[in-house]
């Protein structure tokens, strides 16, 4: 019998060691290649590059994160493309390239919609739960915001009425037919390119405006084929960098906490930067001869309204359009109430 109890208990000890290995948490490696529209070296650039830093040390080297900067992966349907087939995994985004994922991101391109940067945030941290389980939806995690400044118009010649711009070859981002659509359905000329193709576009006359942030206007040297800039903050540009949940989910708890902790000083940090930037962006043109107007008057607010209520359903997912809606005017009301009086 003892042979057999020997026997007996070494299978025992082998199980228990199986079972207790299967259930100990492994340290999971991760190498990701992000890919991005961001100009090299640029404020976006040059935080995407220090958080993958911080995530190499923070994760003892198990991940490690690689930026392709300035459009060298191709433009950003392209890069979703790459995600899905695991030539990438990730991808630090424009709201154009969120649209791609969910329409529900589109409810950043109403025009007019949001009055400021306080406002801006404080509805985005209130739909970011619902925005999030979207994106999960898809197949990807959204890891961070980021902002990119706000659009302004520059153009060949001088706008001042909404007319002036609706008879402008308008720039607008490749890929997304109902926003082409929805531009000539609202009296627009939108010119569907490339953003790598907006240069040529704008030598050779099939663009003669775009909606641009000041920083990316001076980054990629657009202002000087548009010497004119209308200050109107059409609407935010929001970003977001997104993980391939696949890639997200295999690396172990712990360290996605550290990734998320270094992810959020990164959102903190182009809050404050790239308005500055854009200031000093403003400034700088200003100085090579860009000439800046003020929108005035009722009638660019007036026309965003009406722009707005054909954007729900159509471009925005209705729940989407009025949570955002809820959210503002709460935020409206509360910042009344607490006004001087």
């Amino acid at each position: 019998m003892l042979p057999f109890r020997r026997r007996a208990l070494t299978l025992a000890l082998a199980v228990l060691t199986i079972v207790t290995f299967s259930r100990a948490p492994q340290a999971q490696n991760a190498a990701i290649k992000l890919a991005t529209l961001v100009p090299q070296d640029s404020i976006w650039d040059k935080n995407l590059k220090q958080m993958g830093e911080e995530w190499k040390q923070a994760t003892g080297g198990r991940v490690t994160l690689t930026v392709f900067a300035g459009g060298s992966q191709g433009d950003e349907p392209t890069v979703l493309r790459k995600i899905r087939l695991g030539a990438l995994q990730g991808a630090s985004l424009t709201v154009v390239g969120l649209a791609n994922i969910d329409g529900a991101f589109n409810v950043f391109n109403i025009p007019f919609f949001f009055e400021s940067d306080d406002e801006l945030n404080t509805v985005l941290a209130k739909m970011t739960p619902v925005l999030q389980k979207r994106v999960d939806d898809k197949g990807y995690v959204l890891v961070h915001w980021g902002h990119g400044g706000w659009l302004q118009v520059f153009t060949k010649r001088p706008v001042q009425t909404v007319q002036d711009l609706k008879g402008i070859k308008l720039y607008t981002s490749a890929g997304d037919d109902r926003m082409t659509q929805w531009y000539k359905t609202n009296g627009f000329k939108p010119q569907a390119m490339a953003m790598t193709d907006i240069l040529t576009g704008l030598t050779t006359g099939m663009l003669e405006g775009l909606p641009t942030p000041a920083g990316a206007a001076m980054a990629f040297q657009w202002y000087r084929q548009t010497p004119y800039m209308l200050d109107i903050r059409l609407a935010p540009v929001i970003g977001a960098t997104v993980i391939a949940k696949k890639t997200w989910t295999a690396i172990s708890e712990a360290d996605r906490t550290k990734m998320l902790q270094s992810a959020a000083a990164v959102e903190k940090r182009l809050r404050t930067a790239v308005p500055q930037q854009d200031a000093l962006a403003i400034l700088a043109m200003s100085q090579q001869g860009l000439k800046v107007t003020k929108a005035t008057g009722d009638e660019w607010k007036q026309e965003g309204e009406v722009l707005a209520k054909t954007m729900r359903g159509q471009m925005v997912p209705p729940d989407i359009f009025d949570l955002a809606m809820k959210e503002r005017t709460a935020y409206r009301q509360q910042k009344a109430a607490a006004a001087p009086k």
